[in-house]
């Protein structure tokens, strides 16, 4: 498995994603697939965040997952790379930024390979499948639109596939990509459709960074010391 450049190791820490080893690990990743453990779980992320809401804290909790998501598909575009370990690998520890108390990521920067071009397919299909995992395990914590887990983790792709998108390099990959993300038959396994074509409408990410895109409400607002979403659905 090919160890991780200094570069790539800087892009996954922009999104609180760290490779170095947590002064403690408050939970991991294979815990919040235990139902006997969302009691805890919940109770944890309202403590970290002191959200106003159950759903707030567990939208948080989504957003901050949706950034290793997200990765997951920029690392695959940009270096046919892939994160391939257990759930149990990806560990989490409380964390202040920019003033707020969240959760950062942390694993193991050994546990990403080279992918095939004739698995890409099948690659997306599992990094889709344990998505759709954790917005079924983050239901059963407390009430929330899977609409809602869906869009957080799509707000940071948007990003990373326009900034793709805008390197001559990585375009035509980019591109491949998103045609794989659109295509009903690559989220067969858990839907009869691609949340991904239904949230951008088969649009060019590029076009849609500065414009309202997701229909739900992320609920950053009912988070102390975080700022409402500037495309929130609900502004009036």
């Amino acid at each position: 498995m090919p160890a991780l450049t200094m570069d790539q190791v800087r892009q996954l820490n922009s999104y609180s994603i760290y490779t170095t080893e947590p002064k403690r690990s408050l939970f991991t990743l294979a815990d919040i697939h235990k139902d006997f453990y969302h009691t805890d779980f919940l109770q944890l992320m309202m403590g970290i965040t002191d959200a106003a809401t159950e759903t707030a804290a567990i939208s948080h909790f989504s957003r901050r997952y949706g950034m290793f998501f997200a990765m997951q598909f920029y690392m695959l575009t940009a270096y046919d790379e892939v994160w391939d370990a257990k759930p149990l690998e990806i560990r989490f520890d409380a964390a202040k930024e920019f003033g707020a108390f969240t959760v950062s990521m942390f694993v193991n920067p050994n546990d990403w390979r080279y992918v095939d071009e004739d698995e890409r397919q099948a690659v997306i299909e599992k990094i889709l499948y344990d998505a759709h995992v954790i917005v079924q395990q983050l239901r059963k914590v407390t009430s929330i639109s899977p609409l809602t887990i869906w869009e957080n983790f799509f707000g940071y792709l948007l990003w990373h596939y326009h900034t793709l998108l805008s390197n001559p390099g990585l375009a035509d990959q980019a591109m491949e990509d998103i045609e794989i993300l659109e295509d009903p038959k690559t989220w067969a396994r858990f839907s009869n459709k691609s949340w991904w074509a239904e949230y951008t409408s088969k649009r060019s990410p590029s076009d849609l960074i500065n414009i309202p895109v997701r229909k739900t409400c992320c609920f950053s607002k009912d988070i102390p010391g975080l700022m409402a979403c500037g495309f929130c659905p609900l502004k009036k």
